[in-house]
């Protein structure tokens, strides 16, 4: 089988432990791995023997390869970035958690050798999780202008708010005064658009969440809607500029830029094992059902 992964190399005390389980895993499995020079050159310096493993290694941030699968060893944010390097190839993902609270990493270490038994065996499930993407006239996310989690309109420094003219399906909705504005997928309605009061959505539904950050009108709420929908943004700011930021990948719009936002045309293929549900990780995870009178 030929595996990519691609791993945090930032967080060496916490990402050692699963990297060293799992290159012992998939060395009495014969695969054939391939990462990028940052990873190899971590593994190089950390672990030498899983370094002697690594049968390919490609550009970083280069999306010319091919794979089996891909395995993300880190957090959240890593597996955001092994999605953005597999893109539309239809390569499902394993997120393995090297981090901490890990919604799309969620295989923990001590079950890192179960689940590449299942993927070997054909036992996992395959989830398709939607996009969205940001269509506009600056060229800055030219190369990849696509989110799993989320895309923010934030205020750019610690001024005064923004304002943000909202229109869905060309009709005028709303005027957001806050510090910005959050267009969530069903993915992301666990990340940052949770943090801001959004609603949590099971992956599988067909939607699009708006969470307001910071509204300046209390009556202001997150709303859904349905992911066909799209979302047109005009943004004012007093500085004359704002950041948007997808999925942590950041930049500064002059206000005069209009933004769109649309549903994708592909999707992420993540693995999951098959007692990992969404709810078993609601519950694992935010603790859903824990009583701690008992």
């Amino acid at each position: 089988m030929r595996i990519a992964v691609f791993g945090n190399i930032y967080k060496k005390k916490v990402s050692l432990e699963p990297v060293q389980m799992l290159f012992e895993v998939l060395k009495d499995k014969q695969a054939h791995i391939i990462t990028d020079h940052r990873f190899f050159d971590f593994l190089r310096e950390e672990v030498p023997d899983a370094a002697e493993m690594i049968s390919e290694i490609i550009d970083d941030d280069s999306n010319d390869f091919s794979a089996d699968i891909a395995l993300s060893v880190g957090g959240d944010g890593t597996f955001l970035s092994t999605a953005m390097r597999v893109g539309n190839k239809q390569i499902p993902i394993l997120g393995i958690n090297a981090g901490r609270l890990g919604f799309l990493a969620d295989v923990s270490c001590n079950e890192i050798e179960d689940a590449i038994n299942e993927i070997y065996s054909n036992n996992y499930i395959i989830e398709q999780r939607s996009l969205i993407q940001l269509k506009t006239d600056n060229p800055d996310f030219c190369d990849y202008p696509h989110a799993l989690n989320e895309i923010a309109i934030l205020k750019q420094d610690s001024s005064s708010m923004i304002a943000i003219d909202v229109r869905i399906n060309g009709e005028y909705m709303n005027t957001y005064q806050a510090d910005g504005l959050l267009i969530a997928t069903p993915t992301g309605s666990t990340a940052y658009s949770m943090s801001v009061g959004g609603p949590v959505v099971a992956p599988q539904a067909n939607s699009l969440i708006l969470s307001p950050v910071a509204s300046h009108s209390l009556n202001v709420r997150p709303l859904i809607i349905p992911d066909t929908w799209s979302v047109e943004l005009c943004v004012r700011s007093r500085s004359k500029n704002f950041l948007v930021s997808l999925d942590g990948r950041s930049t500064v719009f002059e206000h005069e830029y209009k933004i769109v936002i649309t549903k994708s045309d592909f999707k992420i293929r993540v693995i999951k094992r098959p007692q990992h549900t969404f709810f078993n990780t609601l519950k694992n995870k935010l603790m859903w059902g824990a009583d701690k009178r008992s």
